[in-house]
């Protein structure tokens, strides 16, 4: 069985469509890759590109993307909602069929070895790539963003793995590392207040706030304002979508809400899906509506995107937005 392994990085630009589309070219142009989806973010000002096939084609594409990105993009005039570190903010390694974790720790290490070596750029491990568990979360190494990282990278604990331990001023640092999927996911309040926004975050992630955790395992949040939308949004990592998936996030999300006099009028995807994520879903609504219960693909699927409101900021379309469907190697 042929190896496969998807690519993710996430670049601190979602605004210069010149520079998003340069980078994206970088990576299609690489034999052996394909090129699945490009998402740009405009408030976030930062764009997640995926693409997957062959491990040693994708981590040239991603060296290579890393490289351009460097060159256009400078994070001393860089502004966005999302956090950020670096121009190639974070680049996660996942495996997809035929490889195994460990393999694709390896390619990880090529790559963020290779990124140091070769381009100069800091560069953080994480994850399954991470040994001291410590610093294995990207929330914790980004801790600070690019503005505090000056002084950040020369404290003990925070010497990069790879590449010079001082702070690039135009290109930032970066992370890189193996990991399993994991789903990125905002869902839009009916309100402008960020207050409540973050009130929910903290209410439903995994950390909690001030030592009290959140109601959610696997989940990452913060609250945003998102101008594009004149709404705020909670925006969500889930880091173990088999442990908790995707709609019940979003029903815990619209519970907390509700606590707080808002409701939830959608839910976007940030890049890609795996197809378990809506038949599960799909499975579960069609469950709690008592709908004529359908085990169809398509029917789930479809339940999927209208119970998820995914469809509400924007056309939704599964064959470009589910990796099965549009993975076709």
């Amino acid at each position: 069985m042929k190896q496969i392994i998807e690519c993710v990085p996430n670049f601190s630009e979602g605004i210069n469509a010149d520079t998003i589309a340069a980078i994206a070219n970088t990576i299609s142009s690489v034999e052996g890759v394909h090129l699945l989806n490009v998402d740009p973010g405009h408030d976030a000002n930062r764009t997640v590109i995926t693409f997957a096939g062959e491990p040693r084609a994708v981590v040239d594409a991603a060296f290579s993307a890393i490289k351009t990105a460097g060159e256009l993009i400078d994070m001393r005039t860089q502004k966005g909602e999302h956090p950020r570190m670096g121009a190639t903010d974070v680049c996660p390694l996942v495996p997809v069929r035929g490889i195994t974790m460990d393999e694709v720790v390896q390619y990880a290490d090529k790559l963020a070895r290779r990124v140091g070596d070769e381009l100069q750029i800091p560069v953080y491990l994480y994850e399954n790539s991470q040994t001291d568990k410590r610093r294995s979360n990207l929330s914790i190494i980004r801790s600070g963003e690019y503005e505090d990282f000056f002084e950040k990278i020369h404290q003990p604990g925070w010497q990069p793995d790879y590449g010079p331990a001082e702070m690039d001023a135009k290109r930032g640092a970066t992370v890189i590392g193996a990991r399993n999927y994991l789903v990125a996911y905002n869902i839009t309040l009916g309100t402008t207040s960020v207050d409540i926004a973050k009130k929910i975050a903290y209410a439903v992630r995994e950390s909690g706030y001030k030592g009290t955790p959140g109601s959610l395992k696997f989940v990452k949040a913060i609250g945003w304002y998102m101008d594009e939308y004149n709404a705020a949004q909670v925006s969500m990592n889930l880091t173990n979508i088999e442990r908790t998936p995707v709609h019940l996030v979003f029903e815990e999300v619209r519970r907390q809400a509700q606590k707080l006099g808002a409701e939830v009028t959608g839910s976007e995807l940030i890049g890609l899906i795996p197809l378990t994520c809506l038949l599960e879903a799909g499975k579960y609504y069609q469950g709690k509506r008592e709908l004529n219960y359908n085990q169809n693909e398509t029917s789930l699927v479809q339940t999927a995107v209208n119970e998820l409101m995914l469809g509400a900021l924007g056309e939704f379309d599964v064959n470009r937005r589910v990796i099965e469907y549009i993975l076709e190697i």
